[in-house]
């Protein structure tokens, strides 16, 4: 299945590479609300509230008003999840603050907070937690995919598990550089879970989104439909 992405920053609707380089911007919320009404699912990440640069909640409310949205960025506690499911989301996306630091020589279940992640499950329902697993070199990596922990991706959602209905896998390298993906990597953390998994980073083609599909791996896509490279319709009933 392919999940469009909406990206909100400062009011607008943006594409970054890397998370970083501004590569677009669009004003028009409506036309693509419009353009993505039909999808079963809708990512919106708000990515003020991620860097802590402010929010775009007035926007996020009104998005996920008209379209299914799981809905991330900055929920770095239970309440502001919360806020989220009555803001209209259908899940929440929840990342760096699953983890934490540790000791380079500690297990990997050591850079997870689990007291967070027990916690959001009493406050919101592990039915409604998508948890984030961002990869670059092969090392989870959080706030802003700028701190890197000694721990993979495959370690880190077979830890997470119990606590998470779902998890979405970014493969950071390919990132917004519309070169494609790494379809390997993504099946390696699939097959580390019972969980669905969610894949995106640099998936620019419907070869590689049938291929996810075909392993029961949902697709998100952004900055290959928003430059027009892919031209996606709603599945029809």
């Amino acid at each position: 299945m392919l999940i469009p992405s909406i990206d909100l920053k400062a009011g607008r609707i943006v594409q970054l590479v890397q998370g970083e380089k501004l590569a677009l911007e669009s004003h028009d919320v409506d036309g693509w609300i419009e353009r993505f009404r039909g999808f079963p699912a809708v990512q919106l990440i708000d990515l003020d509230a991620a860097m802590a640069a402010g929010n775009n909640d007035a926007l996020v409310r009104y998005i996920a008003a008209k379209l299914p949205c799981r809905v991330g960025g900055g929920v770095r506690t239970s309440a502001r999840a919360a806020e989220l499911i009555d803001a209209g989301a259908t899940h929440v996306i929840v990342g760096s603050s699953l983890y934490r630091g540790a000791r380079a020589d500690d297990p990997p279940a050591r850079y997870i907070n689990l007291a967070f992640a027990q916690e959001l499950v009493r406050k919101i329902g592990q039915a409604r937690i998508v948890g984030a697993v961002d990869s670059k070199g092969g090392q989870v990596v959080i706030h802003g995919w700028k701190t890197a922990l000694p721990i993979s991706a495959v370690e880190a959602v077979r830890t997470l598990e119990p606590y998470c209905d779902e998890f979405l896998y970014t493969h950071v390298d390919r990132e917004g550089l519309m070169q494609g993906t790494d379809i390997p990597a993504i099946l390696a953390v699939a097959n580390a879970t019972a969980r669905k998994v969610t894949a995106a980073g640099g998936i620019t083609t419907q070869a590689e989104i049938d291929e996810l599909d075909r392993h029961g791996v949902n697709a998100v896509v952004g900055m290959a439909i928003y430059t027009g490279l892919l031209n996606v319709n709603a599945p029809t009933e």
